[in-house]
């Protein structure tokens, strides 16, 4: 039995001073002081004290290529491992690995890696919980692209996507590509599908999302924009009722649009991301995204042409970079890195919230979002 005192705890989304969580893999009960006190006497109990720092849900990427020198493209259960292990700084308890678009070999080796790790809990003991996969492409729109190779884009494949609808949580597909209408209709029962890397009209990123798509892959970027005339699939973004990604790290997306955001579209429906390469954590240089060399300089990353290729951002400096940009308090936005991501893959009965009966996925951080311990599953991962 485990006990986190002295803490401001997160649940009812606010913060409740003097309370201590009592888990082990999973939450066994929240009390305050006085009933903790009284139990304690009775139990055994193993103490973490929290010194009076915020004690929020573990945190949840669902989009994320790579962090400290490895990419999910890799193939590897060593990369999936690696990458598990080190988002954990970041206070991130949970994951989607996500591919790229490269030949469809390197891409089922990548999600066959991805459901191997997360079908066998002892190839990652010390890291955030992989939940299935994020497919970025390849059933995109070749002017659209971004940093997705364009030689490897293909149309969507019901027969293909069949062998892998288990593992496959999130797919980003452009609806405007011949046959992507029909897919979403048939497995949007098993798969999320997000519009992006598309010249979808307004009509047709609504359309898809009347038939069954649920969000959009990093809003404002690689997709049509707002206009007054041509609403685009930003305009179908901030007008219909689909979870939207946001990279917060004050360059993809201008800081001014953030309070946009949440007036147009809630705080439950926003969906802070990283989609952090194998940079990320590391000193600028050179790397590669999917086969493709990105220099790195400035937090920026960009292909040889110029070409804004994915980032190097902590989930936790996005909340901060969101939470400095909005008016509301911070207990406000916890949603947008926990409970709004669990809801959108379906797994809020387990984690997202502190409450009876969920995983023990918990971060202690202090005011300014820097992270002090990470636990996933009642077993502390990480500790600064």
């Amino acid at each position: 039995m485990n006990a986190i005192i002295n803490g401001n705890v997160y649940f009812n989304k606010e913060f409740h001073k003097n309370h201590v969580i009592l888990y082990d893999e999973k939450i066994i009960n929240i009390l305050n002081e006085e009933e903790y006190n009284n139990y304690a006497k009775l139990n055994n109990v193993s103490e973490i004290n929290a010194d009076n720092q915020l004690v929020i849900p573990g945190f949840i990427d669902v989009h994320v290529h790579g962090y400290k020198g490895v990419d999910v493209m890799d193939g590897k259960v060593e990369s999936i491992r690696s990458l598990a292990e080190g988002i954990t700084e970041n206070g991130v308890t949970a994951f989607l690995p996500t591919t790229m678009t490269m030949e469809l070999c390197y891409i089922e080796k990548a999600l066959d890696v991805i459901r191997e790790v997360k079908e066998n809990s002892n190839l990652n003991p010390y890291g955030a919980m992989v939940l299935g996969a994020h497919m970025e492409g390849p059933y995109i729109n070749t002017n659209f692209k971004g940093a997705q190779p364009e030689k490897y884009i293909i149309k969507p494949s019901s027969k293909w996507l069949e062998n892998y609808k288990d593992i496959i949580k999130v797919t980003t597909i452009a609806p405007e590509v011949k046959g992507a209408i029909e897919v979403i209709k048939k497995y949007h029962s098993k798969i999320n599908f997000s519009i992006g890397h598309t010249g979808a009209s307004y009509e047709e990123a609504k359309e898809a999302i009347d038939k069954g798509a649920t969000s959009i892959t990093h809003l404002f970027n690689a997709m049509t924009g707002l206009h007054h005339r041509k609403p685009g699939v930003v305009g179908a973004s901030l007008t219909c009722n689909c979870y939207s990604e946001l990279i917060a790290d004050k360059f993809h997306v201008n800081t001014n649009l953030y309070q946009l955001l949440i007036n147009a579209k809630g705080i439950d429906k926003v969906l802070l991301i990283t989609d952090c390469m194998m940079a990320g954590g590391l000193k600028e240089g050179n790397y590669e995204l999917g086969g493709q060399e990105v220099r790195v300089f400035n937090n920026q990353c960009k292909l040889v042409d110029g070409t804004i290729a994915g980032s190097v951002l902590k989930l936790n400096k996005a909340l901060r970079n969101f939470s400095e940009n909005v008016v509301e308090e911070l207990a406000n936005l916890i949603p947008i890195v926990t409970e709004n991501q669990a809801k959108y893959l379906k797994v809020y009965n387990e984690m997202g919230t502190l409450e009876i009966g969920k995983l023990a996925n918990i971060v202690i951080m202090d005011e300014n979002i820097n992270i002090i311990k990470t636990i996933v599953k009642g077993k502390k991962v990480y500790e600064s």
